[in-house]
């Protein structure tokens, strides 16, 4: 029997399991704008934050592709950008690589509108609506799961996590790629003491030896800079959680990407280039990963969560997963799938790997996570800060 999920054809071929409208934000100085034009809209999202102006470089080509990226995520029927008109991120800029995608896209500046912020609300709720009631008209289909890109996420791990929810994650990681689709681990400060075991997944040597350099040039460049990242990793709360050392934490991981080979390296928010598994140089902030992911055209994000965590997306879902028995009991109105049965009712890891992948299947067609729920849209993007520094020496 086909494994199969219901969501929306795409103009350029792409599914989407969400059908939102998106308002976008080309620069901080809109924010407001934005949100208020969202929120008269229904099904829509307001894609907001504090850049945009200004920015030159690797920052600039970050927020670049990020913000085209989400707006070119396959969850979104429509694009909103809205720009002020003086900032080097234009909204022009990123409606014309939006509109690559082949879906509906309008923009406007608050600076060319007669009347400024309350008349481009009024223009954007206007245009909007429009976009909403076409959205509407669209009906759901079954896609089979090589449709689907899939990002594995962790925050806030504990000792637990690593030989219960990540490997669980790690099996349905597993099975998506084994039906044709696709899969992002990013969090590549969190591969160390364990690029060994990820060099001998890689598809060739090419491959091997970028997923060396990558972390050897930023462990190299943290010594420049007088750093010893051990006293970074894990975090306080890893280490409240029990995890004791970056190669604990690190296991547990990449533990969520299963056994795939590894197809390839992606920049912060790349869209893959391929089916298969691949790994995103991303730094392991939770909603900075996540927004890469999305960006990147995940439309499902799985995050295993030790200690427990709210956080959410305003593009793709995200699916909760803790084997902590009491974070379990203590988050319960955010946690999707309990793996602490793992412990408290002799469940399998392949048994908890069974009840995601339905949730995950459900998910896809529809059916809300808690953070869905809850409202949890959190959004920021990765800037060429001191991590990046040490790699390229900016």
């Amino acid at each position: 029997m086909t494994e199969e999920f219901l969501g929306y054809a795409r103009p350029n071929g792409k599914v989407g399991i969400r059908n939102k409208v998106a308002v976008i934000s080309s620069v901080v100085c809109v924010n407001h704008v934005t949100r208020q034009i969202a929120n008269q809209l229904e099904n829509a999202v307001a894609i907001t934050h504090p850049l945009g102006c200004g920015q030159f470089g690797p920052d600039f080509n970050y927020t670049v592709r990020t913000l085209s990226g989400l707006g070119i995520n396959p969850n979104i029927y429509g694009v909103i950008v809205v720009g002020l008109g003086c900032e080097n991120i234009t909204s022009k800029l990123l409606a014309r690589k939006i509109k690559k995608s082949k879906k509906p896209v309008e923009f406007f500046d608050v600076q060319d509108i007669q009347g400024g912020t309350t008349a481009a609300i009024e223009k954007g709720i206007k245009t909007g609506k429009k976009m909403s009631e076409a959205a509407k008209e669209l009906k759901r289909e079954p896609f089979d799961f090589s449709h689907l890109v899939l990002g594995l996420e962790c925050g806030s791990s504990d000792s637990i996590s690593g030989i219960s929810a990540n490997p669980s994650l790690g099996i349905v990681s597993d099975k998506v790629v084994r039906l044709g689709g696709t899969s992002i681990l990013p969090e590549f400060t969190e591969w160390i003491g364990t690029e060994h075991l990820l060099i001998e997944r890689a598809v060739n040597k090419n491959i091997a030896e970028k997923i060396h350099s990558t972390l050897n040039r930023f462990l190299e460049g943290t010594k420049r800079l007088g750093i010893d990242f051990r006293g970074v990793q894990p975090t306080p709360g890893n280490i409240k959680g029990g995890l004791t050392t970056i190669e604990e934490k690190s296991l547990g991981t990449i533990a969520k990407a299963g056994k795939a080979p590894i197809q390839g390296l992606l920049d912060y928010s790349e869209a893959p280039k391929g089916n298969g598994l691949w790994l995103m140089i991303e730094p392991g902030l939770d909603i900075e990963s996540m927004t890469g992911l999305a960006a990147a055209g995940a439309q499902a994000i799985i995050m295993t969560t030790g200690r427990g965590s709210p956080c959410g997306n305003p593009v793709a879902p995200v699916i909760k997963v803790c084997g902590n028995k009491r974070s379990c009991e203590w988050m319960a109105g955010n946690i999707d799938i309990d793996a602490s049965k793992i412990f408290t009712e002799n469940k399998k890891i392949e048994d908890i790997a069974e009840t995601l992948w339905t949730k995950l299947k459900s998910t896809c067609s529809g059916e809300r996570t808690y953070a869905e729920i809850l409202g949890f849209e959190d959004l920021a993007i990765l800037r060429a800060n001191t991590i990046l520094s040490t790699m390229y020496q900016l």
